[in-house]
Protein backbone atom coordinates (compact mmCIF):
# COMPACT_ATOMS: atom_id res chain seq x y z
CA UNK A 1 0.00 0.00 0.00
CA UNK A 2 2.71 2.33 1.32
CA UNK A 3 5.46 1.56 -1.58
CA UNK A 4 5.02 4.57 -3.24
CA UNK A 5 6.89 6.62 -0.18
CA UNK A 6 9.88 6.15 1.61
CA UNK A 7 8.30 8.55 4.42
CA UNK A 8 6.22 5.35 5.83
CA UNK A 9 8.40 2.76 7.05
CA UNK A 10 7.35 -0.34 8.77
CA UNK A 11 9.83 -0.51 11.83
CA UNK A 12 9.51 -3.50 14.34
CA UNK A 13 5.99 -5.11 12.97
CA UNK A 14 4.94 -0.77 14.13
CA UNK A 15 3.83 1.85 10.82
CA UNK A 16 5.38 5.23 11.30
CA UNK A 17 4.92 8.37 9.49
CA UNK A 18 8.30 10.55 9.16
CA UNK A 19 7.96 14.03 8.04
CA UNK A 20 11.10 16.48 7.24
CA UNK A 21 10.76 19.60 8.73
CA UNK A 22 13.80 21.41 6.24
CA UNK A 23 17.36 19.91 6.78
CA UNK A 24 17.49 19.97 10.77
CA UNK A 25 14.09 18.66 11.89
CA UNK A 26 12.16 15.89 11.68
CA UNK A 27 8.93 14.40 13.43
CA UNK A 28 7.48 10.88 13.72
CA UNK A 29 4.27 9.64 13.78
CA UNK A 30 3.04 5.62 14.81
CA UNK A 31 0.37 4.78 12.76
CA UNK A 32 -2.68 2.26 13.37
CA UNK A 33 -3.29 2.05 9.75
CA UNK A 34 -2.60 3.48 6.37
CA UNK A 35 -6.48 4.67 5.00
CA UNK A 36 -5.85 5.63 1.50
CA UNK A 37 -2.93 6.02 -1.05
CA UNK A 38 -2.70 7.51 -4.47
CA UNK A 39 -0.48 9.39 -6.78
CA UNK A 40 -2.55 12.05 -8.82
CA UNK A 41 -0.92 14.15 -11.52
CA UNK A 42 -0.61 16.69 -8.90
CA UNK A 43 1.35 14.90 -5.63
CA UNK A 44 1.64 12.11 -3.47
CA UNK A 45 -2.20 11.76 -1.58
CA UNK A 46 -2.16 9.85 1.74
CA UNK A 47 -4.53 9.69 4.52
CA UNK A 48 -3.43 7.53 7.69
CA UNK A 49 -5.10 6.54 10.77
CA UNK A 50 -1.93 7.83 13.94
CA UNK A 51 -2.83 7.24 17.30
CA UNK A 52 -2.33 10.31 19.13
CA UNK A 53 -3.99 12.60 16.15
CA UNK A 54 -6.24 10.34 14.88
CA UNK A 55 -6.62 10.32 10.62
CA UNK A 56 -4.10 12.56 9.22
CA UNK A 57 -3.79 14.03 5.24
CA UNK A 58 -0.48 13.46 4.00
CA UNK A 59 0.83 15.69 0.52
CA UNK A 60 4.29 14.76 -0.32
CA UNK A 61 5.00 13.57 3.03
CA UNK A 62 3.63 16.96 4.27
CA UNK A 63 1.52 16.56 6.73
CA UNK A 64 -1.58 19.19 6.31
CA UNK A 65 -4.62 18.34 8.60
CA UNK A 66 -5.57 16.20 11.81
CA UNK A 67 -8.70 15.04 13.32
CA UNK A 68 -7.63 16.34 16.37
CA UNK A 69 -5.90 19.54 15.95
CA UNK A 70 -7.31 20.62 12.32
CA UNK A 71 -10.08 22.41 13.78
CA UNK A 72 -8.04 24.90 15.17
CA UNK A 73 -6.37 26.34 11.82
CA UNK A 74 -10.09 25.94 9.72
CA UNK A 75 -11.78 27.62 12.46
CA UNK A 76 -9.06 30.53 13.06
CA UNK A 77 -8.39 31.36 8.95
CA UNK A 78 -11.95 30.89 8.10
CA UNK A 79 -13.80 33.03 11.13
CA UNK A 80 -11.80 35.67 12.10
CA UNK A 81 -12.09 37.71 8.58
CA UNK A 82 -15.87 36.81 8.65
CA UNK A 83 -15.87 38.67 12.10
CA UNK A 84 -14.47 41.66 10.58
CA UNK A 85 -16.43 42.05 7.79
CA UNK A 86 -20.09 43.29 8.67
CA UNK A 87 -22.05 41.80 6.02
CA UNK A 88 -20.04 38.87 3.44
CA UNK A 89 -22.32 37.42 0.98
CA UNK A 90 -19.81 35.51 -1.51
CA UNK A 91 -16.86 34.25 -0.44
CA UNK A 92 -13.89 32.36 -2.12
CA UNK A 93 -11.46 29.82 -0.97
CA UNK A 94 -8.45 29.41 -2.94
CA UNK A 95 -6.83 25.57 -1.68
CA UNK A 96 -8.51 24.01 0.79
CA UNK A 97 -8.71 20.41 -0.47
CA UNK A 98 -9.10 19.03 2.86
CA UNK A 99 -12.74 20.80 2.82
CA UNK A 100 -12.41 21.67 6.28
CA UNK A 101 -12.41 25.61 5.58
CA UNK A 102 -15.38 24.95 3.21
CA UNK A 103 -17.31 23.21 6.75
CA UNK A 104 -16.91 25.92 8.66
CA UNK A 105 -17.88 28.76 6.18
CA UNK A 106 -21.08 26.46 5.87
CA UNK A 107 -22.13 27.23 9.37
CA UNK A 108 -23.08 31.25 7.96
CA UNK A 109 -26.64 30.90 6.77
CA UNK A 110 -26.13 34.82 5.72
CA UNK A 111 -23.57 33.54 2.96
CA UNK A 112 -25.11 33.76 -0.29
CA UNK A 113 -22.59 31.86 -2.59
CA UNK A 114 -19.64 29.98 -1.28
CA UNK A 115 -16.59 29.19 -4.28
CA UNK A 116 -13.85 26.80 -4.09
CA UNK A 117 -10.87 26.54 -6.32
CA UNK A 118 -9.09 23.67 -5.43
CA UNK A 119 -6.36 22.08 -8.20
CA UNK A 120 -6.72 18.69 -7.25
CA UNK A 121 -9.29 16.99 -7.04
CA UNK A 122 -8.32 13.97 -5.95
CA UNK A 123 -8.03 15.88 -2.47
CA UNK A 124 -11.09 16.87 -2.74
CA UNK A 125 -12.67 13.61 -3.00
CA UNK A 126 -10.25 11.47 -0.77
CA UNK A 127 -10.51 13.92 2.29
CA UNK A 128 -14.99 13.51 1.76
CA UNK A 129 -14.63 10.07 1.92
CA UNK A 130 -11.79 9.19 4.73
CA UNK A 131 -11.43 12.31 6.22
CA UNK A 132 -15.19 13.21 7.38
CA UNK A 133 -14.11 14.09 11.28
CA UNK A 134 -12.09 17.70 9.21
CA UNK A 135 -14.05 17.70 5.87
CA UNK A 136 -17.83 16.77 7.30
CA UNK A 137 -18.19 14.26 4.29
CA UNK A 138 -20.54 16.74 2.72
CA UNK A 139 -20.68 20.04 0.76
CA UNK A 140 -22.95 22.39 1.59
CA UNK A 141 -25.76 23.33 -1.25
CA UNK A 142 -24.09 26.69 -1.83
CA UNK A 143 -20.49 25.64 -2.54
CA UNK A 144 -19.61 25.91 -5.73
CA UNK A 145 -16.42 23.25 -6.65
CA UNK A 146 -13.87 24.99 -9.33
CA UNK A 147 -10.83 22.07 -9.69
CA UNK A 148 -8.27 24.57 -11.48
CA UNK A 149 -5.40 26.48 -10.88
CA UNK A 150 -6.55 29.17 -8.23
CA UNK A 151 -4.14 31.84 -9.05
CA UNK A 152 -6.06 31.67 -12.92
CA UNK A 153 -9.33 31.87 -11.48
CA UNK A 154 -8.91 34.93 -10.08
CA UNK A 155 -8.12 36.63 -12.41
CA UNK A 156 -11.18 36.64 -14.04
CA UNK A 157 -13.18 37.53 -11.22
CA UNK A 158 -12.45 41.33 -10.69
CA UNK A 159 -14.09 42.90 -7.65
CA UNK A 160 -16.58 39.54 -7.12
CA UNK A 161 -15.88 38.77 -3.56
CA UNK A 162 -16.47 39.98 -0.17
CA UNK A 163 -13.89 37.57 1.69
CA UNK A 164 -10.86 35.74 0.15
CA UNK A 165 -9.52 32.76 2.05
CA UNK A 166 -6.02 31.65 1.10
CA UNK A 167 -6.02 28.06 2.66
CA UNK A 168 -2.57 27.17 0.59
CA UNK A 169 0.16 24.53 1.76
CA UNK A 170 4.21 25.48 2.52
CA UNK A 171 5.55 27.56 0.07
CA UNK A 172 6.60 24.44 -1.92
CA UNK A 173 6.29 23.68 -5.82
CA UNK A 174 2.99 24.85 -6.82
CA UNK A 175 2.22 26.61 -3.88
CA UNK A 176 5.12 28.93 -3.90
CA UNK A 177 3.59 31.19 -6.47
CA UNK A 178 0.79 31.69 -3.58
CA UNK A 179 2.98 33.76 -1.12
CA UNK A 180 3.95 36.40 -3.97
CA UNK A 181 3.02 39.83 -4.35
CA UNK A 182 1.44 39.27 -7.77
CA UNK A 183 -0.79 36.61 -6.64
CA UNK A 184 -1.57 39.03 -3.85
CA UNK A 185 -2.69 41.76 -6.17
CA UNK A 186 -4.99 39.56 -7.81
CA UNK A 187 -6.32 38.10 -4.80
CA UNK A 188 -7.07 42.30 -4.32
CA UNK A 189 -7.98 42.65 -7.55
CA UNK A 190 -11.13 40.03 -7.02
CA UNK A 191 -12.17 41.93 -3.66
CA UNK A 192 -15.35 44.34 -3.37
CA UNK A 193 -14.04 47.65 -2.80
CA UNK A 194 -14.51 47.03 0.98
CA UNK A 195 -13.39 42.88 0.70
CA UNK A 196 -11.32 41.10 3.07
CA UNK A 197 -8.57 38.42 2.52
CA UNK A 198 -6.76 35.80 4.99
CA UNK A 199 -4.04 33.56 4.52
CA UNK A 200 -1.95 31.55 6.56
CA UNK A 201 1.53 32.82 7.33
CA UNK A 202 3.32 30.29 8.12
CA UNK A 203 5.27 29.56 11.99
CA UNK A 204 7.30 32.97 13.14
CA UNK A 205 10.11 30.06 14.82
CA UNK A 206 11.09 28.15 11.53
CA UNK A 207 9.66 30.34 8.78
CA UNK A 208 10.02 34.16 10.09
CA UNK A 209 11.77 35.07 6.24
CA UNK A 210 8.19 33.68 4.78
CA UNK A 211 6.23 35.39 7.37
CA UNK A 212 7.65 38.45 7.08
CA UNK A 213 8.09 38.47 3.27
CA UNK A 214 3.95 37.73 3.01
CA UNK A 215 3.05 40.38 5.23
CA UNK A 216 5.34 43.10 3.63
CA UNK A 217 3.68 42.14 0.04
CA UNK A 218 0.39 42.21 1.48
CA UNK A 219 1.04 45.51 3.46
CA UNK A 220 1.62 46.69 0.13
CA UNK A 221 -1.57 46.26 -1.58
CA UNK A 222 -4.09 46.80 1.70
CA UNK A 223 -4.26 49.76 3.56
CA UNK A 224 -5.17 47.87 6.65
CA UNK A 225 -2.99 44.61 7.61
CA UNK A 226 -3.44 42.61 10.81
CA UNK A 227 -1.58 39.48 11.64
CA UNK A 228 -3.09 37.40 14.55
CA UNK A 229 -1.51 33.46 15.87
CA UNK A 230 -2.58 29.96 16.92
CA UNK A 231 -1.15 27.17 18.58
CA UNK A 232 -1.16 23.87 16.12
CA UNK A 233 0.59 21.11 17.85
CA UNK A 234 1.01 19.31 14.92
CA UNK A 235 2.83 22.42 12.75
CA UNK A 236 6.14 23.28 12.89
CA UNK A 237 6.67 24.80 16.54
CA UNK A 238 3.15 24.22 17.54
CA UNK A 239 2.69 28.27 16.76
CA UNK A 240 1.14 29.30 13.54
CA UNK A 241 0.36 33.42 12.24
CA UNK A 242 -2.33 34.02 9.56
CA UNK A 243 -2.58 37.66 7.89
CA UNK A 244 -5.71 39.35 7.04
CA UNK A 245 -5.95 42.36 4.45
CA UNK A 246 -8.26 44.50 4.71
CA UNK A 247 -9.81 47.17 1.87
CA UNK A 248 -11.91 48.93 5.03
CA UNK A 249 -12.77 46.98 7.78
CA UNK A 250 -10.27 46.79 11.09
CA UNK A 251 -12.42 46.27 13.77
CA UNK A 252 -14.55 43.61 15.10
CA UNK A 253 -17.98 44.03 13.31
CA UNK A 254 -19.89 40.80 14.83
CA UNK A 255 -19.86 40.54 18.50
CA UNK A 256 -22.97 38.06 18.68
CA UNK A 257 -20.67 35.07 17.29
CA UNK A 258 -22.86 31.69 18.46
CA UNK A 259 -21.52 29.14 16.29
CA UNK A 260 -20.94 25.51 16.81
CA UNK A 261 -17.10 25.57 17.32
CA UNK A 262 -14.33 23.83 19.02
CA UNK A 263 -11.88 26.69 19.41
CA UNK A 264 -13.15 29.98 18.13
CA UNK A 265 -15.36 32.05 20.86
CA UNK A 266 -15.85 35.91 21.35
CA UNK A 267 -12.81 35.86 23.55
CA UNK A 268 -10.61 34.77 20.98
CA UNK A 269 -11.85 37.04 18.59
CA UNK A 270 -11.82 39.87 20.12
CA UNK A 271 -7.67 39.41 21.46
CA UNK A 272 -6.29 37.07 18.46
CA UNK A 273 -4.62 40.21 17.44
CA UNK A 274 -2.65 40.79 20.40
CA UNK A 275 0.80 39.53 19.44
CA UNK A 276 3.50 38.00 21.41
CA UNK A 277 6.75 41.63 20.91
CA UNK A 278 8.84 39.49 19.11
CA UNK A 279 6.35 39.32 16.46
CA UNK A 280 5.37 42.79 16.45
CA UNK A 281 9.50 43.66 16.34
CA UNK A 282 9.50 41.17 13.32
CA UNK A 283 6.47 43.05 11.37
CA UNK A 284 7.32 46.30 11.79
CA UNK A 285 10.97 45.78 11.19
Amino acid sequence: MYKNCDFIQNINDELWLTEKEGENLTLSYRLKEIIYEENSPIQHILIVDSYDFGRMLVLDGIVQTTEKDGFVYNEMICHIPLSLHPNAKNVLIIGGGDCGVLKELSKYPSLNEIHMVEIDKSVVEASLKYLKGVSGGKIDKKVTLFFEDGIKFIQDKKGYYDVIIIDSSDPLGQAEALFEKDFYKSVYEALKPDGIMSCQSESPIYYSDVLKNSYDSIKELFPLVKLYSATIPTYPGSFWTFTIGSKKYNTVARDDFSLDTKYVNKNIINTCFNNAEFIENLINS
